[in-house]
């Protein structure tokens, strides 16, 4: 009999947002992801539409651990004292849905 789990992450990443001209760049340095719009809110919204599709297709690939090491992302225990109350950031879901038979384990040891 197979099961599923479902899972909801939020990533919480740290965005810049300038005007240029007449269009607006948002942009997550952090990841290396850029995206515009006619508005500073459109152009948040497409970044945050942007991220989620670069990291649904890392999470698919499998290389999200390696982007996020080679972005310079390491764990830590405490991320709130590091990060800036002022620094503007986008909060980014990934939805996730596990499959699996009853008698299975995802960790195998």
């Amino acid at each position: 009999m197979e099961s599923s789990l479902k899972m909801k992450l939020t990533l919480e990443l740290p965005i810049r947002t300038i005007k240029k001209e007449k269009w607006y760049v948002a942009a997550c340095p952090a990841l290396d992801v850029i995206s515009q719009g006619e508005t500073k809110e459109q152009a948040k919204k497409n970044l945050g539409e942007a991220l989620h599709l670069f990291l649904v297709s890392c999470l698919e690939r499998g290389t999200l651990d390696a982007v996020l090491r080679e972005c310079g992302f390491v764990p830590t225990e405490d991320p709130g004292s590091e990060t800036d109350p002022a620094e503007e950031k986008i909060y980014i879901p990934l939805h996730l849905l596990a499959k699996f038979a009853e008698s299975s384990q995802c960790h195998h040891g």
